[in-house]
């Protein structure tokens, strides 16, 4: 009876105890096979590569609990459920709102992505437009490029009244501005104040509110249905208490 000498089981016991592992460490622990080997059990396991550092090192998708935009950090080691960096980057772009510039993509990722976004857009796998003042990536389908730079163009009019005020601000200052602004808001606030800003731009506006402040559009759309019908909660502004104090009115006595 053949007895089997390298065992998958041997690698989940490693990636469960340490989360993650380098190929030299999956190796050891196996026994120093030959490469092949290492790769023929892992993929017995339905692994992962990191996107960061180069690929170094592995784990097991059933570990992994990625974000809502399938991405996973351990000890700032990088995976995607979409696998290495070129491809999450293109799933990225193909799934925003608006595209993405390469310092907000950066920004998402957590690695650089300028020399990824070129080899995507010399492939023909994403399209690049400058919109602005600065290069936007957007998907490669037409259609869906042509929805994210309609987003984006309003968007950069949004940032535009606030840079107005103050031209010393950049486009990516402007946008912190206005989120910073927004962080400060209680969430009533927050809805109300992305449901005027929806309706000062008229149809489309709740889409593209939500994707410049990342609210959910039905909560822009609650909002600025709110401020239309007046039927929202007035109370509550000044907490219990707050205000001039309630004077006794006078009667003029003869």
């Amino acid at each position: 009876m053949k007895i089997q000498k390298y065992s998958a089981l041997t690698l989940s016991r490693l990636l469960a105890r340490n989360g993650i592992a380098t190929f030299d460490e999956l190796k050891t622990v196996l026994g120093n096979p030959a490469r092949a080997t290492v790769f023929r059990k892992l993929s017995e396991l339905e692994y992962l590569s990191s996107y960061s550092h180069r690929g170094k090192y592995y784990t097991m998708r059933s570990i992994a609990r990625f974000s809502p935009a399938g991405l996973w950090s351990f000890k700032k080691v990088w995976f995607s459920e979409y696998g290495n960096l070129l491809d999450t980057a293109q799933a990225l772009v193909n799934r925003s709102d608006a595209g993405y510039s390469a310092m907000e993509l950066k920004e998402i990722v957590h690695v650089k992505t300028k020399h990824a976004l070129r080899e995507l857009t010399d492939g023909g796998r994403i399209q690049r437009a400058k919109i602005g003042a600065q290069y936007i990536y957007l998907a490669a389908n037409d259609r869906v490029a042509q929805q994210q730079r309609s987003v984006r163009e309003v968007d950069e009019q949004s940032l535009a009244s606030v840079i107005v005020t103050n031209p010393d601000l950049a486009a990516e200052e402007a946008k912190a501005t206005i989120l910073l602004f927004c962080s400060m808001l209680d969430e009533k606030q927050r809805r109300l104040y992305a449901g005027l800003e929806s309706l000062k731009l008229g149809y489309g506006g709740d889409a593209h509110i939500s994707a410049l402040l990342g609210m959910d559009p039905h909560t822009v759309a609650r909002g600025r249905q709110e401020l239309i019908s007046g039927n929202f909660d007035k109370d509550g502004v000044r907490e219990k208490g707050g205000g001039r104090y309630a004077q006794e009115k006078k009667h003029r006595t003869s």
